[in-house]
């Protein structure tokens, strides 16, 4: 297999690592700022969740560049390349969980998009990489949804 890529997957790996660096901050945001009687549970998840995006970061930067990619390095060019918003401040418990679970969605929904364009590209490795994160990110919505009562 050749390792020039199709534009589309090399673009989709960039958005992924704009979407997990501003993830990454807005999941700090929430683990030092959660309040309330779920504040020990969701602050350790959150963490937990901020530790899979700092992975995620890496990965994806780390596969764009073996392929020949830019992958983007500013906070400021992550902001305007992604599709997930920055935490707007003072949300409550509930609020921060399903702004989360918002997020999640929407990641996975442009991760299958992803996989599509990785098998047009001929592009296993990339494919599998998307395959895996959006496994995780739907186990992690169904448990989010289930402790929102959801």
């Amino acid at each position: 297999m050749s390792m020039t890529m199709s534009r589309p997957v090399t673009d989709v790996l960039n958005k992924q690592v704009a979407n997990w660096s501003v993830l990454y901050v807005k999941l700090h945001h929430f683990h030092w700022y959660v309040k309330g009687p779920h504040f020990f549970t969701l602050h350790a998840k959150f963490e937990e969740l901020y530790n899979e995006a700092a992975t995620y970061v890496d990965d994806l930067a780390e596969r764009l560049l073996a392929v020949g990619g830019k992958p983007v390095s500013t906070m400021k060019s992550c902001i305007e390349q992604a599709s997930i918003k920055e935490a707007a401040g003072g949300e409550s418990a509930d609020q921060m969980v399903q702004a989360v679970v918002s997020d999640f969605t929407t990641l996975i929904g442009e991760l299958e998009e992803g996989i599509t364009a990785a098998e047009a590209a001929n592009d296993e490795a990339t494919g599998d990489m998307f395959l895996g994160m959006s496994e995780s990110l739907q186990k992690h919505v169904w448990m989010l949804q289930a402790y929102l009562g959801k």
